[in-house]
């Protein structure tokens, strides 16, 4: 069988590291990015074609299997909705867009194109947070009563000032959106959808720096009935000091914990006991901070199988537009505006 043929739009960190996993489980043909520098290199290194616009590149080539949109959150609609309309299937880093409305466009547009649009999502393949999807859909832990998330990260000045685009609101969308949008993601997928809310945010350390929140606090009432909380900042002193999620149930209590989501940190179930037999992987590693956990070889994996071999996939288009859908709803609700 031959091996999926990829380009990849925008060839920052992100990007580089989707080049990676392409040139291990596929075939990078072409790679595109408006800084020239930088394509130039990425293009080299990774001995593939360059493309200095999206249009050039979508002219380009025309036997691909499918485009990764790795450009900044602002842009992915835009350059999603290219790449669709010019008859590529489409895989976009995340958030799906910074808006519900770019998201149903792109969900047009997929449909009308009769092409995939795949989401980001990595960290659903955390083995801590699968076997905790598992254990809640065989129903072991009842009914879920109250959750916490916790999002404590460091994003430092160096963070945002080697950036042209991180901290817009126009291009960047938020701290929900860039940081936390996988736990967001994490909590609609074990728990359900979110009806009410109510917000503090404040930007404390990053006047200067960003155009909106660095610390946000949020009570939550799913639809199912359950209560929760969304505590986040980027002001942990120095590093990376948490990202967990919390559940109380019915029939028994979890917390899967860790920097980023990938330490089993506590369980006690009614005549049961979740067991994990496979090791995380480690998180991104960017230099001077660390992002979600490095999971993109099974996103690529579970792409390569549906396009292939008729596979499920393991993130429709809809779980990505709750993500925002819920994202979106908590900002409009903050009571505290920067």
């Amino acid at each position: 069988m031959d091996k999926l043929k990829v380009a990849i739009i925008g060839t920052g960190r992100i990007g580089k590291r989707h080049a990676k996993h392409v040139k291990k489980l596929g075939k990078l043909k072409a790679i595109c990015d408006i800084k020239k520098d930088l394509a130039d290199k990425v293009s080299e290194e990774f001995n593939c074609s360059c493309y200095y616009s999206i249009d050039d590149l979508l002219e380009g080539e025309k036997d691909l299997d499918l485009v990764s949109i790795c450009t900044p959150n602002g842009l992915h609609a835009e350059h999603s909705i290219k790449a669709l309309e010019a008859g590529n299937n489409v895989l976009c880093e995340k958030p799906m867009a910074i808006s519900v409305e770019d998201c149903e466009k792109m969900i047009h547009m997929a449909e009308q194109s009769n092409k995939r649009l795949f989401i980001v999502k990595q960290n659903r393949f955390n083995p801590p947070i699968q076997a905790l999807k598992n254990a809640i859909d065989q129903g072991k832990l009842g009914n879920i009563l109250n959750v916490h998330l916790s999002c404590f990260w460091n994003r430092n000045e160096d963070y945002y000032k080697s950036s042209d685009w991180k901290g817009s609101k126009d291009l960047d969308g938020g701290t929900l959106f860039t940081q936390f949008s996988h736990f967001i993601d994490l909590l609609y997928w074990l728990v359900g959808d979110i009806e009410d809310v109510c917000v503090f945010t404040d930007n404390f350390a990053h006047k200067d720096l960003i155009d909106f929140e660095d610390t946000g606090v949020v009570a939550l009432r799913y639809r199912n009935g359950a209560l929760g909380t969304i505590n986040y900042t980027v002001n942990s002193y120095g590093h990376n000091m948490e990202g967990s999620i919390t559940i109380f149930g019915e029939k028994g209590t979890v917390k899967v914990g860790g920097q980023y989501l990938n330490t089993l940190e506590y369980q006690n179930i009614e005549d049961y006991k979740i067991e994990i037999k496979e090791k995380s992987n480690p998180a991104n590693d960017y230099g001077f901070y660390q992002g979600s956990m490095s999971n993109h070889d099974k996103v690529y994996e579970n792409i390569i199988d549906v396009l292939q071999n008729g596979g499920q996939v393991k993130t429709n288009l809809i779980d990505g537009l709750k993500t925002v859908q819920i994202i979106e709803k908590i900002y409009k609700n903050t009571e505290k505006i920067i």
